[in-house]
């Protein structure tokens, strides 16, 4: 034992201190540890050889945000009906505003295309949501063009005093939402004609006949009209929208004033000759009241009293004795 232990100091000391393991140091042998056993990691399946290379670092490429919008949805029944040979109306995206304003499936009207290939443009374009593009286009070419016919010309422009806005009922503040906010609605003030004449629809000095004619022609189509007698909003042009009501309730208000007159009369017209005589009724007389009895009479005046003689003044006599 003792020889042993001469042996191991003797290594120890002959060992540089710190190449010499630590549990040498300790005085005694560490025991070996057994290793993990290796596992079989399996590889990735090759690539197709029919993938593409492009579809590979295109996901790569895009930000997250696009990755995961959703797919646009397809057109609908109304754009797709709604072609080139009807209308001239881009499609554009939809619009999110306070209070529900604003809509899906929006175009901008920008001009009718006729059955003659000519275009009515309207000025300046209207912002609408398709079915009511729709509806204004087909009253132009099924109505206001056969109409511009009759009077001997063709139907050139569409005067639009307003379309789409964000805002409540004839603007007032925290009104309902108008159906201007939901591109719903259209103002028109006139149609302009080829030949440089225009129909306003409000102008009394228009033929009341024409104006008429546009009134049971948009009264049949949209569910609202308004116009003048409506209310003072709508003195100055004619609204029509398409808004949905419980029944199908419909409004049509829109008051054809007649023409004024060239010449306002100063004077009353003179009486015709052929008109019969008028016949004045004869007042009964009257017997003629006393002076005295009528209340109107003056009061006779009180005559002044006649001076009489005067009296002379008496003198007292003395009597006799008397002081």
């Amino acid at each position: 034992m003792v020889a042993a232990a001469i042996m191991v100091l003797a290594l120890a000391a002959a060992t540089p201190a710190l190449a010499r393991p630590l549990a040498l140091r300790g005085g005694f042998w560490p025991e070996p540890r057994p290793r993990p056993p290796r596992l079989a990691i399996p590889l990735p399946r090759p690539r197709p050889a029919e993938a593409s290379v492009k579809e590979d670092h295109s996901s790569d490429d895009k930000p997250a945000a696009e990755q995961g919008a959703p797919a646009p949805s397809p057109p609908s029944a109304c754009r797709l009906a709604l072609t080139e040979a009807i209308a001239i109306a881009p499609s554009i995206p939809a619009i999110s505003g306070p209070g529900g304003c604003g809509g899906d499936d929006l175009v901008r009207l920008e001009a009718v295309v006729l059955a003659d290939k000519r275009q009515v443009a309207v000025k300046p374009a209207a912002i609408l949501r398709c079915t009511m593009a729709a509806a204004v286009a087909d009253w132009i070419r099924s109505d206001m063009a056969p109409f511009a016919q009759n009077l001997g010309t063709t139907l050139s422009d569409l005067e639009n005093f307003d379309s789409f806005e964000c805002r409540g009922r004839n603007r007032v503040s925290g009104a309902k939402l108008s159906e201007h906010g939901r591109a719903n609605a259209i103002d028109i003030r006139a149609l302009k004609f080829a030949n440089g004449q225009s129909l306003s629809l409000t102008d009394r000095s228009a033929a009341p006949e024409q104006r008429e004619t546009v009134l049971h022609s948009v009264c049949a189509r949209f569910t609202t009209v308004l116009g003048p007698g409506s209310d003072w909003y709508h003195e100055d042009h004619i609204h029509l929208d398409l808004a949905e009501r419980r029944g199908g309730y419909r409004i049509c208000q829109w008051n054809v004033y007649d023409s004024m007159p060239a010449v306002a009369p100063l004077l009353p017209a003179a009486r015709p000759e052929e008109a019969p005589p008028r016949e004045v009724a004869a007042k009964p007389a009257v017997a003629a009241k006393p002076a005295a009895a009528r209340p109107d009479a003056a009061e006779p005046k009180a005559e002044a009293p006649v001076p009489g003689p005067k009296r002379r003044p008496t003198k007292k006599r003395r009597r006799a004795g008397a002081f």
